[in-house]
C-alpha cells in the first residue's frame, strides 16, 4: 500500500469551492484502488485565516507543509489584503520558494466540443518559478524592484543556471513521457539580454545533451508569441523564464477556452503543489458557477507526479482515470458550468466527472 500526505489550502473566494470538488474527484479516483490511501490534511491560508487568526500564512501552515508529500492549493485573492499589515502577505510566492518549487507545469489542451480559436492543441508550457523579474521571490532578504528617485523604477532581474537547468530537465522528462512530438522548445530573448537570456539557453542546452532521443530548439519570446497565436500545433513542450512564462501561458490558455481551463503544477526535488493558473474570482464566489476543471487537472497532475516519483502503478492508474472522467464529462457537454454554455453548478460538473470515473 501507498500512502501520502496531501494537504488542502482552500485560498479565496472561488477557492472555497472548487477546492472541494477536486479532493472529491481525487477520492472518488483512489476509492477504485485499495492500495492508494490519502491522509488529507486542511491547512489555513489566505483571507478566511487572516480573518480567524489575524494572518494569511500562519507558521502552522508552513511547518505543516514540510511533512506532507504535496498539497493543493486553491486561487488566491491578495490584491484585498490589507496592505499596511505585514502578516497579510501574498501565499504563493513565498510558498513556490520555501519549498523549493522551481517549476511551474501548465498544460494546454483542446476539446472538440468547447469552441476555441484552436483545435488538435496539445502543448505544455514549463515556466520557471522563483526567479527572473518577480520582486517578491528572486531576493533572501528585501525587494528587487525599487525607486532610487521618485521618477526612476528600478527592477532587478534574476537568472540562475541551477534553477534554468532544473526547468530544462522538467522539460525534457515531459516530452520524454509525452505521445506527441518529442520537442523541447526554449523561449528567450537574448539578442537583447545577452547575459541572462543567454545564461538560460546556455543551461537548457547544456541539459539537451542529455536527451539525444528530443529535439531542441530555441525562439525568441516575440516570434514565438505570434506562431503560438498562428500554429499552436506546431509545438509540444515549452521551456521558459518566469515573466515571459507568465504571460505566454495565459496567451495559451486563450487559445482553447480561456483561463478556467488553465491547470497547472509545481514541482521541484521534493514536494509538489498543484494550483491552477487562474485567479479568485471574487466577482462570481458564493454563486457555485466557477468552473471546476482546471483545479481538478490541476490536482490530477499532482496525483499522477507522486505516483510517478514512487513507481505507484494504482495512482498512476487513479490519475489517468480522472483525465478518462473530465474528458468524458468534456465530451457530452451536458453537465458543465455556464462559461462552458452549460447550466450546471460547480458541484453539479464535480459530481459527474465522479460518475465518470467510477464507470471507467
Amino acid at each position: 500500500m501507498s500512502d501520502y500526505r496531501i494537504g488542502i489550502l482552500q485560498g479565496d473566494d472561488i477557492g472555497l469551492e472548487i477546492v472541494p470538488v477536486a479532493v472529491s474527484v481525487l477520492q472518488a479516483a483512489i476509492s477504485k484502488y485499495p492500495d492508494v490511501a490519502i491522509d488529507w490534511v486542511d491547512l489555513p491560508v489566505g483571507m478566511p485565516s487572516y480573518r480567524r487568526s489575524g494572518e494569511t500564512l500562519p507558521q502552522q501552515t508552513l511547518d505543516t507543509l514540510y511533512t506532507l508529500d504535496g498539497w493543493i492549493l486553491g486561487p488566491i485573492g491578495h490584491m484585498v489584503y490589507p496592505k499596511d499589515d505585514p502578516k497579510a502577505v501574498n501565499p504563493h510566492p513565498i510558498i513556490r520558494r520555501n519549498y523549493d518549487l522551481v517549476s511551474n507545469i501548465r498544460p494546454t489542451r483542446s476539446y472538440p466540443s468547447i469552441p476555441s480559436l484552436h483545435q488538435d492543441v496539445d502543448l505544455v508550457i514549463v515556466r520557471e518559478n522563483n526567479e527572473g523579474f518577480q520582486p517578491d521571490r528572486n531576493m533572501f532578504t528585501g525587494k528587487a524592484e525599487f525607486m532610487p528617485t521618485p521618477d526612476m523604477a528600478l527592477s532587478l532581474r534574476v537568472i540562475t543556471r541551477r534553477n534554468s537547468g532544473f526547468v530544462a530537465r522538467t522539460g525534457f522528462e515531459l516530452a520524454r513521457q509525452r505521445d506527441n512530438k518529442k520537442k523541447v522548445t526554449a523561449i528567450h530573448k537574448n539578442t537583447v539580454f545577452k547575459l541572462g537570456c543567454g545564461l538560460f539557453v546556455e543551461a537548457c542546452a547544456e541539459v539537451a545533451g542529455e536527451y539525444p532521443d528530443i529535439t531542441f530548439e530555441t525562439r525568441v519570446v516575440d516570434t514565438f508569441a505570434m506562431n503560438l497565436v498562428m500554429h499552436p500545433q506546431d509545438f509540444d513542450v515549452i521551456v521558459s523564464t518566469n515573466m515571459f512564462g507568465d504571460i505566454l501561458t495565459d496567451e495559451a490558455a486563450g487559445l482553447v477556452g480561456g483561463l478556467g481551463m488553465a491547470p497547472g503544477l509545481n514541482v521541484g526535488p521534493k514536494y509538489a503543489m498543484a494550483q491552477a493558473t487562474h485567479g479568485s474570482a471574487p466577482d462570481i464566489a458564493g454563486r457555485h458557477i466557477a468552473n471546476p476543471y482546471a483545479m481538478i487537472v490541476s490536482a490530477q497532475m499532482l496525483l499522477l507526479w507522486l505516483g510517478e516519483k514512487k513507481q505507484d502503478q494504482a495512482a498512476i492508474r487513479a490519475a489517468q482515470d480522472i483525465e478518462a472522467g473530465i474528458t468524458e464529462v468534456l465530451s457530452r457537454m451536458e453537465t458543465v458550468t455556464p462559461d462552458l454554455q452549460g447550466s450546471a453548478s460547480t458541484e453539479e460538473m464535480g459530481e459527474a466527472v465522479c460518475r465518470a470515473i467510477l464507470a471507467v
